[in-house]
């Protein structure tokens, strides 16, 4: 069973910086990433890597938000920069295999002043 650990998340005010981690327990996960889920609505993507390194994100947070893994710690690392008070939400890691798709418990970003 994968077991998914995040750190990181908290509290920055806006235009500030937070990065957060997901280590991931077993191996060979095809595409690792970041959801998040704000009070209200739905979980949307933030941000998905290949085990080749090719990312992909959510427009909303382009040019502002980093996404990257370590294979070899079945880790994936999300950068966030130039935070917004729209950017605060719960967080989840995702990472998937050929067979299942798993989730991480969440932690908190809020940017607020």
């Amino acid at each position: 069973q994968v077991h998914l650990v995040e750190t990181g998340g908290g509290l920055v005010q806006p235009g500030g910086s937070l990065s957060l981690s997901c280590a991931a327990s077993g191996s060979s996960f095809t595409i690792m990433g970041w959801y998040r889920q704000a009070p209200g609505k739905q979980r949307e993507l933030v941000a998905t890597i290949t085990k080749g390194g090719t990312p992909n994100y959510a427009e909303s947070v382009k040019g502002r938000f980093a996404i990257s893994r370590d294979n070899t710690k079945n880790t994936v690392y999300l950068q966030m920069n130039s935070l917004k008070p729209e950017d605060t939400a719960v967080y989840y890691c995702n990472a998937k295999t050929v067979r299942s798709t798993s989730w991480g418990q969440g932690t908190q970003v809020t940017v607020s002043s």
